[in-house]
């Protein structure tokens, strides 16, 4: 069974989007919610995360055995989600053999050209579709 990881910051309303996706179209995977704030692994847990945690440490320890990680693009950004995100978190997940899934989230100093105007609905959507095919395979 693969190990899905969600990092999100802020309300996390991106990470509870992906969940809801997953969730809705029966992913078979642990799925795990690490907020960069209580509030956002709060609103992940909701959506129906198999477990949560908070912080910096959280996010090390669970880049080290994810199959997949998924989050904004700021989550690879050191300071970025208004500094949620820490230099040590943005080398985890970047020095992670996990694949990573990342939305762009063209906030906070960060803009992904050719994304598009993509809604936070069409890019959480895309992100679920694409983690779905890697669980299958």
């Amino acid at each position: 069974m693969k190990k899905i990881v969600i990092i999100d910051g802020q309300g996390g309303r991106m990470g509870k989007g992906i969940l809801e996706q997953l969730r809705q179209k029966q992913v078979k995977a642990e799925i795990g919610a690490v907020g960069t704030n209580s509030i956002a692994t709060a609103t992940m847990l909701k959506a129906g995360a198999d477990w949560g945690a908070t912080g910096e440490n959280p996010v090390l320890v669970a880049c080290r055995n994810a199959d997949i990680i998924a989050g904004p693009i700021g989550i690879v950004v050191a300071d970025s989600l208004f500094g949620e995100v820490t230099p040590a978190m943005a080398i985890a997940v970047g020095q992670s053999s996990a694949q990573k899934v990342l939305l762009p989230a063209n906030l906070c100093g960060n803009y992904v050209v050719g994304t598009g105007q993509l809604t936070l609905t069409q890019a959480v959507q895309l992100a679920a579709e694409h983690i779905l095919q890697l669980c299958e395979n």
